[in-house]
């Protein structure tokens, strides 16, 4: 007889009350696979989209989540980088991986690192997608140096927040955009040019910026243009919310468009766990709460006032 687990399913597409904590059957790991035993999974905004409509995944039912932090408890044949009993965190293999909202869940080994032992479940579940998104977004595709001037697009965010400190890292001069009650938490993640979207309009008071993080979408990427030096590099996150004719009003700029969706990649995932080890790297936690709740999760998700990562624990 198989053994069995909790997950958070949902069976048509819909608001948050449509996620059930549902027992089903526990997977288990084939060759080059682990079994990892979730102890806490993120709740990002792709989450509470694909909840509530199609988007990459097939029809309901499904089990939503991407990030895990967890105890390895069992490994497939060939596996040679993890053993049970290790503490590891990673982000399933976007967006067809998902499934990290449940006791268990089971992807390639190499899904995953080492959790850092200075940093607890809670701030490694926290840390995958948004972190993976923007080490990809500023570093493997604008390859930020030091020195250059980077403007993030809602800092306060899940990923702008991360990517705030990535920048940093990298020695960057960081601008980043929030609303005024923010305005105090991106100056301590680091923020040197903080700005208040409300009171001013960002594409005035932001100017020579090489690398510009669009997470937000819409007339943000061509507003954004406005701000940036030729040879510049403008990425979004935002999928498909972009205007018509974008790279082509970049090309005319002397600016490089990009569209980025977020990977699994074992050595982004190392990098950002010795930035997290040395603690130049932590997501700020908005709100905790227990696999059951995953719906109020969404909910408070779905307020847009959320300042860093909302996360389950099982």
């Amino acid at each position: 007889m198989s053994e069995r687990m909790l997950a958070v399913r949902q069976d048509v597409l819909g608001g948050p009350e449509v996620l059930k904590l549902t027992e089903v059957e526990r997977p288990e790991p084939g060759p080059t696979e682990v079994l990892v035993r979730v102890r806490a999974a993120g709740v990002n905004p792709t989450d509470w989209k694909h909840r509530a409509m199609k988007i990459f995944l097939p029809d309901p039912p499904f089990t939503l989540g991407w990030d895990v932090s967890g105890v390895v408890e069992k490994v497939g044949f060939g596996v040679t980088i993890h053993k049970p009993g290790d503490e590891v965190f990673g982000m399933l293999r976007y967006p067809h991986g998902v499934g990290s909202h449940a006791e268990y869940v089971v992807a390639p080994s190499r899904t995953f690192v080492r959790k850092p032992a200075g940093i607890d479940h809670v701030q490694a579940g926290a840390l995958p997608l948004a972190a993976l998104t923007a080490w990809q977004a500023l570093v493997d595709t604008a390859d930020v140096r030091e020195g250059q001037r980077v403007l993030v697009h809602a800092a306060a965010g899940g990923v702008g927040h991360l990517a705030v400190q990535i920048a940093k890292a990298r020695g960057a001069h960081v601008l980043g955009t929030a609303s005024g009650p923010k305005q105090d938490f991106l100056r301590e993640l680091g923020v040197d040019e903080p700005i208040d979207y409300r009171s001013v309009d960002f594409a005035e008071a932001a100017r020579d910026v090489d690398v510009a993080l669009d997470t937000i979408g819409g007339d943000y990427g061509p507003r954004s243009l406005r701000t940036m030096r030729r040879g510049g590099v403008l990425v979004t996150v935002a999928g498909r919310a972009q205007p018509e004719g974008i790279a082509q009003q970049a090309a005319e700029h002397g600016v490089r468009f990009e569209t980025l969706l977020v990977e699994p990649d074992f050595h982004a995932m190392s990098r950002i766990a010795e930035l997290a080890a040395s603690g130049r790297l932590r997501a700020e936690i908005d709100t905790v709460l227990p696999l059951a709740d995953a719906a109020k999760a969404h909910e408070r998700g779905e307020t847009g006032r959320v300042s860093g990562k909302i996360v389950l624990t099982v």
